[in-house]
């Protein structure tokens, strides 16, 4: 079975299909760099590192590229309110950014770019749109993208030209423009903001969108395989780019298939600092494991809406508990010699984990698969032959890899296992008063025991 996956410019699933000898082109729209990384951005990039993942593991080559926008007018705002220079802000929020993204294990990236290291790309680019026709410039303003010279523009989206200008999301604002919805291509200087020295256009800065063509052309060309980013972005953002790089190359389409990711709310709500909701990922880690933040993300429908809750996190936790524990359940059977002939089938479980995540990349139900899985072994894990075990244990730790789930068991500390193996002589020899007291005080310190027919496990609480 092949791997399809919904493409949100056909509306269509697609059959995703590539060159043998050369890698699969990946290009993700990465943060603006104004203020912390919070949980809406990491939904995005946990996704897409699965994915990078999942398609190395089919064997696939991937170049992952992911833009880091560090010259925006947010940026500026946000230096202007911190009294200082934009660049600095934006190089220290990259460097926040990147730190989230390794403690979250998020490290399929083949390449981040930074919006200011391709300038020159960003200016050619524009020149050649000026040239060709598609751009105009308003005086002591900028270059703009005139959208009615692109009879396609809002084919991704289903927006029309007359209607471009109804979106809230960082529409450029200028009362010379020839349309309501045309976007900035280069912004000439202002006071006190950063630019770059530019003969034809007109020292300046480049627009939001022309950034992500200019280095995606770049490295992948004017054509590639995959093009992802949040479902917030598909307009006016992903269209402005088709615009962009469809006008400046004459070729369409720019991507064979567009991916995006729903939106994700806190407690049915918008995510805003005003709310009192705007969760960091650092502010959720504080709290919480980054496994815990993978599975409540990879648990939801990549394209579906995420309502986060406090309770949808500690669910994640327990599950992750549940995990944990079938591992030190396996690790002891595995450890304890046994003489069992019985053995197991993964086939089931293959398939159905395979056939999940070919269908558009279900991982809800290659999830749920897992613990099924957990659930059908625990019935028989003691009677359980080695060979079966040890493929068990190999095999549940791959499917968590995908995930970037990794499982340590517990280290327990010198006087829990002592009080532990006390408390097996008591029961051994049927002191059962006694060897409770000494569970109680083994889960007073943070633990508990279980006993099973191999011996006991202590696990964490």
């Amino acid at each position: 079975m092949e791997l399809k996956i919904y493409d949100s410019l056909s509306d269509k699933e697609k059959y995703l299909s590539e060159s043998k000898n050369k890698a699969i082109r990946l290009f993700v729209c990465g943060p603006t760099v104004y203020d912390y990384s919070h949980i809406g951005h990491a939904r995005t990039y946990i996704f897409f590192d699965f994915f990078a993942k999942y398609l190395k593991s089919l064997g696939k080559k991937v170049f992952y590229l992911q833009n880091i926008t560090d010259i925006d007018d947010k940026i500026i705002k946000k230096a202007k309110e911190q009294n200082t220079d934009p660049i600095i802000l934006a190089k220290l929020m990259t460097k926040y950014h990147l730190r989230d993204m390794k403690t979250l294990g998020i490290n399929s990236v083949t390449k981040y770019a930074s919006a200011t290291k391709f300038i020159k790309q960003i200016e050619k680019q524009v020149k050649n749109l000026i040239k060709k026709g598609f751009a105009y410039k308003i005086e002591n303003d900028g270059w703009y993208f005139d959208i009615k010279s692109f009879p396609e523009y809002g084919k991704l989206s289903g927006r029309t030209a007359e209607g471009a200008e109804d979106s809230i999301s960082r529409i450029d604002e200028a009362v010379d423009k020839k349309n309501k919805g045309d976007f900035c291509l280069w912004k000439l200087k202002k006071p006190n903001e950063p630019f770059w020295k530019s003969d034809v256009l007109g020292d300046g800065r480049p627009g939001w969108h022309i950034e992500d063509t200019a280095i995606s052309e770049n490295f992948f060309g004017p054509q590639y395989d995959i093009h992802g980013g949040g479902l917030d972005l598909k307009f006016p953002h992903h269209e402005a780019e088709i615009a962009q790089q469809e006008c400046s190359s004459g070729l369409s389409p720019m991507v064979n298939i567009w991916m995006h990711s729903g939106m994700l709310t806190v407690n049915g709500k918008k995510m805003s600092k005003s709310l009192n909701n705007f969760l960091t990922i650092q502010d959720y880690l504080k709290n919480h494991s980054a496994n815990s933040l993978k599975l409540l993300v990879l648990s939801s429908n990549y394209r579906s809406l995420l309502n986060y809750s406090q309770t949808l996190a500690e669910q994640a936790e327990t599950s992750l508990k549940t995990v944990k524990e079938f591992i030190t359940k396996l690790d002891l059977a595995k450890n304890s010699k046994t003489k069992e002939t019985r053995s197991f089938d993964l086939k089931p479980f293959e398939d159905k984990f395979a056939s999940s995540l070919q269908n558009d990349l279900n991982t809800p139900e290659a999830i749920s698969a897992i613990f099924s899985l957990i659930n059908e072994v625990n019935k028989v894990i003691w009677t359980l032959n080695l060979s079966s075990i040890k493929n068990i244990e190999k095999t549940l730790k791959n499917k968590l890899d995908l995930f970037g789930i990794s499982i340590n068991l517990d280290k327990i500390p010198q006087n829990i296992n002592k009080l532990a193996k006390e408390r097996k002589l008591l029961r051994d020899s049927k002191q059962f008063i006694r060897s409770d007291d000494l569970r109680k005080a083994i889960e007073e310190l943070g633990y508990k025991v279980e006993d099973t027919p191999k011996g006991q496990i202590i696990l964490k609480k």
